[in-house]
């Protein structure tokens, strides 16, 4: 995940460096059913509405706890699926919270009534995750329902109104680029606490739905509106944290943003995204899904590490003779390519290395989601990874750069 509210932070107000803080465990998103009351076009779990076979009952659920907390697992993000649909989940979050985790609640939110928010609340969620692809039109064509936009939005109410944590989760794609600001508008009047970019991701129906990717200077766009927008809060004192995922050139690219605007304080900046350290696959971020198999995260599925019906999390998590487990782990990843000779590897780690193995075969090859240019990874000409020239311009109000410019 990068934590753009924090960056921007340090822009305002820097704070010393510091020693470099690794967890003890990585942090769990944990689908603990498949079961979805919607069909999204992008969901990497496939899940539709109806009972999947083999799942882990609450007796072993509440084992794997156990095993997570042995691990030293700090935080647990349970999803699904519609975790809401599973019969236990305020049972399994009373034990994790009783264990002492950090917990999180991923939802679609259209199933958020009063009365199941009284349960959430009384569960001690810490954070709770509500998607929205867009305006209502555009979100009920992506979660192929009618009305599940204005549910969802009502969920979020009920959640902000009861002083839960609540943020606000959009998936970037070509055909809904043009809604952030709206999105963004919405967080603003409807106070929000986090706004969370998701990158599309080539997994489950996202990777069916590829050709629907933003085309890189959508993404760019975007990247420079959630700078300005995180700015503008750090600059009024306002606490609201934005931050993206699935795709680690945003590093790279908010460096270039901050060499453009704030230059004395570049340096500083790019410790942090050094500190940082980008991707963390296999590393700080773990997946379970609904059959308790492990994989390097979410994005994953396809990969499995072992089961926790066998084995403990923590034996599982912690072998290293799968090779793909290994080449995570590596510093610098064995990356090929563009992401080899890029300059900025000790920042991004290779990025996500899911759509390099969906579109090549070889998750190791470059990432064609990376938006950066030749110029500004150190190569020395203005193509992309798809080998098309850059093109220049500017939205109203946030110039459009590259790092030969700013140089």
């Amino acid at each position: 995940m990068f934590r753009i509210s924090s960056l921007v932070r340090e822009l305002v107000e820097p704070t010393p460096l510091g020693p470099q803080r690794r967890p003890a465990g990585p942090v769990v998103i944990w689908n603990l059913i498949r079961r979805c009351n919607l069909t999204c076009r992008h969901c990497y779990s496939i899940s539709a509405d109806t009972a999947f076979a083999g799942e882990l009952s609450t007796a072993e659920a509440m084992g794997v706890l156990d095993q997570l907390k042995a691990a030293r697992v700090p935080a647990l993000i349970l999803s699904g699926g519609e975790p809401l649909l599973r019969p236990d989940l305020f049972e399994i979050a009373a034990r994790a919270k009783a264990l002492g985790f950090y917990l999180g609640l991923s939802t679609n939110g259209t199933l958020l009534t009063p009365g199941l928010v009284d349960q959430v609340e009384a569960a001690q969620f810490d954070y709770v995750g509500i998607s929205l692809d867009g305006t209502e039109a555009t979100h009920d064509r992506f979660r192929r329902l009618e009305g599940a936009h204005a549910r969802a939005l009502a969920g979020l109410r009920l959640c902000r109104d009861r002083q839960l944590k609540v943020g606000l989760r959009f998936t970037l794609t070509r055909d809904n680029a043009a809604e952030l600001p709206a999105l963004l508008q919405l967080v603003e009047v409807e106070g929000i606490d986090r706004f969370y970019l998701s990158h599309l991701n080539y997994a489950g129906r996202g990777n069916k739905n590829r050709r629907d990717d933003a085309q890189h200077r959508m993404t760019r766009d975007a990247m420079e509106l959630l700078f300005e927008t995180a700015l503008g809060y750090a600059q009024r004192g306002i606490t609201k944290d934005f931050t993206t995922g699935n795709n680690d050139a945003d590093g790279p690219f908010f460096l270039a943003w901050v060499q453009a605007r704030f230059p004395r304080s570049a340096a500083h900046i790019e410790a942090r995204l050094r500190q940082w350290g980008g991707n963390s696959s296999g590393q700080n971020i773990a997946n379970i899904d609904n059959l308790g198999i492990v994989h390097p995260d979410t994005m994953w599925w396809h990969h499995p590490l072992g089961s926790v019906r066998e084995r403990s999390f923590g034996e599982i998590w912690q072998d290293t003779r799968d090779p793909l487990m290994a080449g995570l782990r590596q510093h610098p990843r064995p990356v090929k390519g563009r992401c080899a000779r890029c300059a900025h590897l000790a920042i991004c780690n290779g990025n996500t290395r899911v759509r390099a193995l969906q579109l090549t075969g070889d998750p190791w090859d470059e990432d064609p989601g990376c938006y950066l240019d030749n110029r500004e990874i150190g190569l020395g000409n203005g193509e992309t990874s798809a080998g098309t020239p850059s093109t220049s311009g500017s939205r109203a109000g946030h110039p459009c750069f590259t790092l030969a410019q700013v140089e």
